[in-house]
């Protein structure tokens, strides 16, 4: 494998496997780590994309790169769960070999294209767009951190090593809300699918205006038009895995045993 992968698999030989994959500004362990009881029941290969955690560096992060080493992850069957960056190679890699894809969760997914003709998600992208545009030439991955706390609204976090380098790929990153997302063979897909998003309601009034609202649109119109359940959680915004753990890890182990089962959507 191009990348390094986190096996955690306290279930036993034989248990199904499921691929977990980071956001941006992350890795994999770090964005995954209150997931990881879900490893009783199942084995989990938490990836770090290139560029992040003890994945090689690369000049340009790629979320086609990204959804090619998902795809080599999947075996002879997986199920899948992406978190917003992470989400838009979910995708991508479900799309691209359907037949290995057991269940898909989507958690915040940044798949902006896809919902493009709602008003305002084709605001938050022109809103992106133009931010890429104006932003200062090379700035720091000190400087990059200190503007995403300021967007969100949110302490500065610590300045870890870690932190730092996922910054620095994140400046070199290719926009995952930006990606062109065919979204029919995942329409077409008979395994269960699942889009999980926060309300929002407990983020910052200007980071909800700048982007939660897109969030919450977009996730709505993936669910509907790739035919997933839809699961709103309260207190949480771009992080429902992480901000309300309980509640999400209920909802993808259900999908899970679903997709064991063989057993179709079911509505939220």
């Amino acid at each position: 494998m191009s990348v390094h992968v986190t096996v955690w698999d306290e279930a036993g030989t034989g248990a199904p496997s499921v691929v977990l994959v980071h956001g941006t500004m992350t890795w994999g362990a770090a964005c995954f780590e209150r997931q990881r009881s879900l490893a009783a029941g199942y084995r989990l290969l938490v990836v770090d994309r290139r560029g992040y955690g003890s994945s090689p560096d690369i000049d340009h992060s790629d979320y086609d790169v990204d959804a090619a080493d998902v795809v080599e992850l999947l075996g002879e069957g997986a199920h899948v769960v992406g978190h917003s960056y992470g989400g838009v190679v979910a995708m991508l890699a479900g799309g691209c070999r359907p037949q290995a894809v057991r269940s898909l969760a989507l958690i915040e997914p940044a798949a902006f294209r896809v919902a493009a003709d709602e008003p305002s998600v084709a605001a938050a992208l022109h809103r992106m767009r133009q931010a890429v545009a104006s932003a200062p030439p090379e700035p720091s991955p000190e400087q990059y951190i200190r503007l995403s706390a300021k967007a969100m609204g949110a302490p500065m976090p610590e300045l870890t090593p870690d932190h730092l380098r996922a910054a620095g790929t994140a400046l070199r990153e290719r926009p995952s809300w930006d990606a062109h997302v065919p979204i029919e063979p995942l329409a077409a897909a008979a395994w269960p699918k699942l889009v999980i998003t926060g309300t929002w309601a407990t983020a910052s009034s200007h980071y909800r205006a700048w982007v939660g609202e897109a969030m919450t649109a977009c996730g709505r119109i993936v669910a509907e038009r790739i035919g997933a359940a839809l699961l709103s959680v309260p207190g949480a915004a771009h992080e429902p895995h992480r901000e309300q753990p309980a509640v999400v890890n209920t909802a993808v182990r259900e999908l899970w045993d679903r997709g064991e089962a063989g057993g179709g959507i079911r509505s939220r």
